[in-house]
């Protein structure tokens, strides 16, 4: 139980590869990929999309397997840190690091946006998951 101005208010049960967002995602990439992408030119669902539903997509999948092998010992929504850091690894991972690569060159570009996207989509998760009941 949490206390929260006096009151005891029940903590929120991560529900893993259940949580709704989590699947909310994997239908929307699935969407985008199969039906959106092959008959909509619209930048943002060729660029952006997917970006933007990276974190709450791959976090729960992280969180999961940190769970499976104890590295995680409770059910509660992700931290800030569980968010954080791999908001911070990714965006240099595919933003900084892989464009810079030579043999990446000309498969991998750095886009600002990118990064943008990511940070929308944790902050969104971050409140969805750290939401009252």
């Amino acid at each position: 139980m949490n206390r929260d101005n006096g009151q005891d208010k029940p903590t929120r049960k991560f529900r893993y590869l259940l949580d709704p967002l989590f699947l909310a995602c994997v239908g929307l990439y699935f969407l985008n990929r199969l039906v959106i992408k092959p008959n909509c030119d619209a930048y943002f669902f060729h660029a952006w999309l997917n970006d933007l539903i990276c974190i709450p997509f791959w976090v729960p999948i992280m969180l999961a397997g940190m769970r499976l092998f104890r590295l995680r010992r409770h059910d509660n929504p992700p931290t800030v840190a569980e968010i954080g850091i791999p908001l911070i690894l990714w965006s240099y991972w595919f933003e900084i690091y892989l464009p810079n690569l030579a043999t990446l060159e000309h498969r991998h570009y750095a886009d600002p946006w990118d990064i943008v996207a990511y940070t929308a989509g944790a902050i969104f998760a971050w409140f969805f998951w750290n939401r009252r009941v």
